[in-house]
């Protein structure tokens, strides 16, 4: 099994877009990060992974503040 490695650095995202009327893979992906509502903000770990979700739905989210 592998070992998560804590690195103590994370990020925080906004959401700045609504959900209506786009596919729900994009949905699903800000449901993932936490966000389901407008101006709602997450401080999330940063890994590959979350930046992976965050570029997904870039046009949805906003980077507030990275650590």
């Amino acid at each position: 099994m592998a070992e998560n490695k804590v690195t103590g650095k994370t990020i925080t995202v906004e959401q700045i877009g609504s959900p209506l009327r786009r596919p729900n893979d994009q949905r699903q992906t800000l449901v993932g990060l936490g966000l389901n509502k407008m101006h709602r903000r997450r401080t999330l770990e940063d890994t590959p992974s979350v930046r992976g979700m965050i570029a997904k739905v870039s046009h949805l989210v906003r980077v507030v503040d990275g650590q």
